[in-house]
């Protein structure tokens, strides 16, 4: 009877040295509850709880990938978008995480989205597409702000994907085309300036220099014999007539 009495003991205490033991890894910790009330972060290594007495909530310091899911969201001029991002974050105060934030994870993701939404329905469409990375860290500040309570930090955010629907698509590749032919267009049209002014500039030169007007016939005479052509009908200017009686050529 002793013998069993001691054994009932023995497997007793086994039992309870195994619901005691708890041993966390380097990137964990314990927030442990004494009684209900919060009695300090534990680990990592080997923590030894009271059964019943104490309880305790494993917390991951890691750095957490949350995928936000795809949102709606209506730019400053009226476009709609589908848009996913993906937020990283980690746990500085285990305390705060589990104190003052029912399930910090859900909450952090409930805040990425509608931080999301209000933060690219005050961008226009071509804002969206052309300075995501601006938008990225508007996200990620208001993020961090407000999640600074929970002893949570973000470290980064990435937007995804910005999906249009096809009509939107087609206008967009419609109004890029119309900006490349108004770019040609203006590039053209300065190029016909830049020409005109040169032409301008020479023709005053030539004009103060009868001789290099001179030099000018003569070596586009020279050019146009090289044509390959039976007949060649070239205009003698009556100036040069001039000049030629001028120098008694």
């Amino acid at each position: 009877m002793i013998l069993m009495t001691l054994l009932y003991i023995l497997v007793f205490s086994i039992v309870l040295l195994v619901f005691s033991i708890r041993i966390l890894r380097e990137y964990d910790r314990g927030v442990v509850f004494t009684l209900g009330r919060f009695t300090g972060v534990k680990g990592p290594g080997l923590i030894i709880l009271i059964p019943i007495v104490q309880q305790m909530v494993k917390v991951d310091l890691r750095t957490i990938v949350l995928d936000v899911p795809t949102q709606d969201v209506i730019s400053h001029d009226n476009v709609s978008v589908h848009v996913n991002a993906v937020v990283y974050f980690r746990v500085l105060d285990p305390e705060k995480a589990i104190i003052q934030v029912e399930h910090f994870y859900d909450a952090t993701s409930q805040l990425a989205q509608t931080t999301l939404r209000s933060v690219l329905g005050q961008h226009e469409l071509d804002e969206m597409l052309s300075e995501r990375e601006r938008l990225n860290t508007d996200i990620q500040e208001i993020l961090d702000k407000q999640t600074d309570a929970w002893g949570i930090k973000i470290s980064n955010v990435e937007i995804k994907h910005i999906d249009l629907d096809e009509n939107m698509v087609r206008a967009i590749a419609k109004q890029a085309e119309a900006e490349r032919q108004r770019r040609a267009k203006v590039i053209h049209a300065q190029g016909e300036l830049q020409s005109s002014e040169a032409l301008l500039q020479a023709a005053n030169i030539l004009s103060k220099n009868p001789q290099s007007m001179q030099l000018r016939y003569l070596q586009t005479l020279n050019d146009i014999s090289g044509e390959k052509t039976n007949s060649l009908v070239f205009p003698f200017p009556f100036e040069f007539m001039k000049m030629f009686k001028s120098k008694n050529i």
